[in-house]
């Protein structure tokens, strides 16, 4: 209380803090997380309620933790671990996802997504979930008194979150997987402790994975990996940019409409979308997430490179903390050359239709500040100062190269990504197409080579 009450002065603050959450902080989680659990690659996998099973031990992970998640996922396919869910009457075990924790199992080993965050409480409502293990963030204070009504076990495995009415496992680095073992073994104890089972029908495929190694790699191969291939296709008018859709769902809006209804609106645009967290699980459950659906919901260019490189319209890269994996591409796309010098000047633009995180704040801040125009549904909570208003949605674009929006309906803050990506390719003199030049032998002479 009582010392900096400049707002320009604050602000500038909380860029540099900002640019060292996204440059620094969730960068060095992201590669340190590649190098200990695998850089991922696009790999297939299923989404929605209906991948929890009636007949197998249910294992739901939540949080934003990937060690005890990795763990898990080993321990779920011991086969020790399975005879004994077999003894138990149990077909085998099932280890699903919700949040983020979901995101990260599911890029490195294609393990299914129950749900994002607002289907935590659905998926304990099903009665088949044996045991939901928690450690950090988007946790919902319901949980333990909802888990009291079922069977489910609620385990939380942080030193850093303690839960009133769950049972609390420390897990630290160098007992993971004896910890994860243990969990396992008392989710199949207490299989034989359902009541009645009502898990819904709908699933849904997907591919995801792509981490910018990946990108690299699909777009020029082992030897000729580059980001050229989608530079050429900004330029050439056939993508006509890509847009970054991140973000939490938010009960104060119809579950995922938002996310899909903003994707549905620029993918058909032609915009090329790259996706985390649980965006990317909303769009992936509306079948977004699949090469298939460039043919249907993709515009008539992006579905043309969809279909020749093999790739969904939408690109899920992975968890909130891999947003840093988009920062990389667009540094990569300014490299490669040809869409301007800064990553201000790209074709680009972010978004978080649903956001509800303090942390997706401090994304939305970094993005802004490395240059990219972001736009926020729901609202923002500095919409009650005109001061405010002024400096991020005006100002900051002459101080940062980006700048900030709020427009909480999908389909304007869809034309809103689309007239700024379309000033954009303006500026880069790619708005129109070029004619087609036959260079005849005087011509090719006078090129300097």
């Amino acid at each position: 209380m009582g010392d900096d009450q400049d707002p320009d002065h604050i602000l500038r603050q909380a860029m540099r803090a900002a640019l060292g959450d996204g440059w620094g902080g969730s960068m060095v989680a992201t590669e340190l997380q590649d190098i200990m659990f695998g850089t991922p690659s696009p790999i297939r996998g299923q989404v929605n309620l209906g991948v929890l099973s009636k007949t197998d031990v249910n294992v739901v992970v939540h949080g934003h933790e990937p060690i005890l998640s990795e763990m898990l996922a080993l321990a779920a396919r011991d086969k020790e671990l399975l005879e004994l869910a077999r003894s138990a009457g149990a077909t085998g075990i099932t280890l699903a996802g919700i949040c983020c924790t979901a995101n990260e199992v599911l890029i490195r080993h294609g393990l299914p997504i129950a749900g994002n965050v607002l289907q935590q409480e659905l998926a304990v409502a099903t009665g088949a979930v044996d045991a939901m293990i928690v450690d950090v963030q988007c946790i919902m204070p319901s949980l333990p008194q909802l888990c009291k009504n079922f069977h489910t076990l609620l385990i939380t495995t942080s030193s850093k979150a303690k839960i009133e009415g769950a049972r609390s496992v420390d897990i630290q680095a160098e007992n993971a997987y004896q910890g994860a073992r243990t969990i396992i073994r008392e989710a199949i104890a207490n299989y034989s402790n359902r009541g009645p089972v009502d898990i819904p029908r709908e699933k849904m495929d997907l591919v995801a994975g792509f981490s910018h190694e990946a990108i690299t790699y699909m777009l020029g191969g082992s030897f000729r990996g580059s980001y050229v291939p989608l530079n050429d296709n900004i330029i050439n008018g056939r993508i006509k940019g890509v847009a970054g859709v991140v973000g939490c769902s938010n009960p104060k809006t119809t579950h995922d409409k938002g996310h899909v209804g903003l994707v549905e609106e620029l993918i058909a645009n032609d915009i090329l979308v790259v996706q985390t967290g649980c965006s990317a699980i909303a769009c992936a459950k509306a079948g977004l997430l699949t090469p298939e659906s460039a043919v249907k919901y993709a515009g008539k260019g992006l579905a043309e490179v969809c279909r020749a490189v093999g790739m969904p319209p939408v690109l899920h890269s992975g968890s909130c903390v891999d947003n840093s994996r988009i920062l990389i591409a667009l540094t990569e796309m300014v490299r490669v050359g040809g869409l301007g010098q800064d990553i201000s000047d790209l074709p680009v633009a972010g978004a978080a239709p649903e956001w509800m995180s303090e942390k997706a704040i401090a994304i939305g801040q970094y993005f802004v500040a490395s240059g990219v125009f972001t736009v926020f549904g729901i609202g923002l909570p500095i919409t009650g100062s005109e001061l405010f208003c002024r400096h991020i949605f005006d100002e900051y674009e002459e101080l940062f190269g980006g700048r900030w929006a709020a427009q909480p309906d999908e389909t304007k803050m869809a034309g809103m990504i689309i007239d700024h990506i379309n000033q954009k390719r303006e500026k880069l003199g790619i708005s129109k197409g070029k004619e087609r030049v036959l260079y005849d032998m005087e011509m090719r002479r006078q090129l300097e080579v």
